[in-house]
This record gives structure tokens, C-alpha cells and sequence, in this order.
């Protein structure tokens, strides 16, 4: 008798070879269509090959990442790091986007009793009480990369943002930049609150007052240049480039707009910096920038980019160790790791 095939449990479950791969591998799919694959699979007696461990130890060995966009160089950093992690202790892993939306994330972390994956490691960028509860509840270990309350009761990897921002802010002002705008992503998110207290208390250290701050739609590159005008508009005198470069950055008695703007991430700073150059202004010269994560996109921009690197490398290792832990010994007492940040100083600045 012959062995049982995929396309054989395809004609079986009345679906394509396509949807039984999927299935078979923990990709999403609806619960109509994993039952019925689920069901052929065991009518015919098929066990792939790449399973059969797994079957034996009742393990996938396949772990998953979820982060908000796979597009944003900070989680494809972020991703890299995991991988070499989790691909070292013999898992492979699946990336899925949840999106800006709080409840796809909660949808995401619920849908982990299907059983496609041992483990999750997640970074939301939206945290409410339903995310909290689902994830204490999640029937398989989960790891935060980011920030939740300690009632969660999971293991959690984060960046120090206000930290990073006041180092952020210290550079700028021993170059004697004072007069510092904010370009922040949306304020209800995890990131987008911490980096606002950060900048907050960072000009309060240095006795300072925001020259500007709008917050963006989105933390991207295209969010970064929709919300420039609006703090351009702040340049009401509409100083010409030659007119700011007579000034003397040294004083904080510079009249009107700014003279430095910090972007909650890179994306959004380089954003910024195409508008900046679009309005006949110069970087560094007019105007210096920084932006937060030190993606490769800072080096890849022009000028290229100061940034405050949050440690995304570092926190997707310490995070990855942390699932894979967490899975040998689920009763393990959960530890919240700060990864600490540090300035790359590149030609944006002065």
C-alpha cells in the first residue's frame, strides 16, 4: 500500500495542495478549512516527514514572531536575531504582522490553541486589558518584546526609551542645539507614550521647552513626511537656509521655528529629512536630526542618520532565550529584562 500523499489529503479535505501546506505548517487559516485537512490527515493516516519528531515529542518546533509591520527595518532586525536563536536550538520560525490594532493582536494570541506553534513571541504595539488577559491565559509560553503590566505574568524584554531620548537630547544640546522639536508616531501606542515622557523629561532636565512636537499618523516613512508641515509651520518668520546659518546655534534666543528635531523612529525621521531638504533646508546645518532604533536605514540615508539604538538586536536574542526557556520549564518565575540604549552619531547632526 502506497504511503499517503499531501495532494491525496487535498482531494480528501476538498481543498488545494496549497491549503493543506498551509495548514499542515501553522500558517493562518480559517477553523473550517484547519478541521477539515485535520480530519483527512487522520482519515488517510498521512504524517509528513519534517513532522514525524514533532509527533513523537508533541512538539511543532516551530516557534512564531508576531510583530506590527514586517516592513519596519527595526523588527526585520529584531527577526534576524530570533531566528539565529531559535534555528540554533533546532525550531523554525514563523514572522506574522498583526497590524496597528490592538485586537488583532488579541485575536493572534487566542488563536495559539490551535497548536501551529510552541511558543510566541510577540511585540504589540497597542496593550489593553483584553491583550493582558489573553496572553496570561495562552495555552502555549509567551514572551513580550516590548512593555506590559507585571499582572501579566510573562516574560518581558523592552528598550529604555527615556533613556535614549535624553541621550538624544544631551547631544544635541552640548552641540549647541536648544531650540528641539518632536516628531512622535501615535501617543496610544507602547513606543509612542514612552518616547513622549522621554522627550518631556529630557527638556525638563536641560531646563528646556519643546520648539514644536506633532504626532504622526503612523510610524513610518510616509507618516514622517505627511506630518512635516505641520512642524514647519513653526518657521513663521519663513526664515530662508542662508538666514538660519548666520544665526548662532550657541544661544537659545534663536527667534522663531527650530534649530533640531528628534523622530520617534528612523523612518519618521528620515521622512522628515526629505521635507527638511524639499523646504531649502540644510542637514545638519539648519536644521539636525536624530531618529530612534539605529535601523540600517540611518546608515542608508543622506546625510546619514544619528539615532539612539534601542538594543532591537539584543532584545529579540534576550527574548529568544527567554521562550526557549520558558518552554523546557513553563513554572519558572517570569523576569523583565531593560535592554539599556546608546547614540550612533552619524552626520545628521553636527
Amino acid at each position: 500500500m502506497s504511503r499517503p500523499t499531501i495532494a491525496g489529503v487535498a482531494r480528501a479535505a476538498g481543498v488545494s495542495v496549497a491549503s493543506v501546506s498551509r495548514v499542515l505548517n501553522g500558517l493562518p487559516a480559517t477553523e473550517e478549512m484547519v478541521e477539515r485537512v485535520q480530519r483527512a490527515v487522520q482519515e488517510l493516516g498521512y504524517v509528513p516527514d519534517a513532522r514525524a519528531r514533532s509527533l513523537k515529542v508533541g512538539r511543532t518546533f516551530q516557534l512564531t514572531l508576531a510583530v506590527a509591520d514586517v516592513g519596519n527595518p527595526v523588527y526585520v532586525t529584531m527577526m534576524r536575531a530570533v531566528e539565529e536563536v531559535v534555528s540554533a536550538a533546532g525550531y523554525r520560525l514563523v514572522v506574522t504582522t498583526t497590524g496597528p490594532d490592538v485586537v488583532d493582536e488579541v485575536a493572534l494570541v487566542r488563536g495559539m490553541a490551535r497548536g501551529y506553534a510552541d511558543g510566541l513571541l510577540i511585540s504589540p504595539i497597542r496593550v489593553d486589558e483584553d491583550l493582558v488577559k489573553s496572553i496570561r491565559e495562552c495555552e502555549v509560553p509567551v514572551v513580550v518584546a516590548g512593555n506590559v503590566p507585571a499582572k501579566a505574568g510573562v516574560d518581558t524584554v523592552r528598550a529604555n526609551s527615556p533613556k535614549g531620548m535624553l541621550l538624544a537630547v544631551d547631544h544635541l544640546v552640548a552641540k549647541g542645539r536648544r531650540r528641539i522639536a518632536f516628531v512622535n508616531g501615535p501617543a496610544d501606542t507602547v513606543p509612542g507614550a514612552a518616547r513622549a515622557k522621554g522627550f518631556a523629561d529630557a527638556l525638563r532636565a536641560h531646563d528646556l521647552r519643546p520648539a514644536a512636537t506633532a504626532e504622526a499618523a503612523d510610524f513610518t516613512f510616509a507618516a514622517g513626511r505627511a506630518v512635516a508641515p505641520e512642524i514647519l509651520a513653526v518657521t513663521s518668520e519663513s526664515v530662508t537656509s542662508e538666514e538660519v546659518r548666520s544665526r548662532d546655534h550657541s544661544s537659545s534666543d534663536v527667534s522663531g521655528g527650530f534649530d533640531a528635531v528628534i523622530g520617534a523612529n528612523d523612518l519618521l525621521a528620515v521622512g522628515l529629512m526629505h521635507e527638511l531638504a524639499a523646504a531649502g533646508l540644510d542637514v545638519p546645518g539648519d536644521v539636525a536630526v536624530i531618529g530612534m532604533d539605529d535601523s540600517e536605514l540611518a546608515e542608508q540615508s543622506f546625510p546619514p542618520l544619528t539615532s539612539v539604538n534601542l538594543g532591537s538586536a539584543e532584545r529579540g536574542r534576550r527574548a529568544a532565550e527567554l521562550l526557549l526557556a520558558r518552554i523546557e520549564d513553563n513554572e519558572r518565575t517570569p523576569r523583565r529584562i531593560v535592554v539599556q540604549p546608546s547614540l550612533s552619531i552619524r552626520r545628521s547632526t553636527p
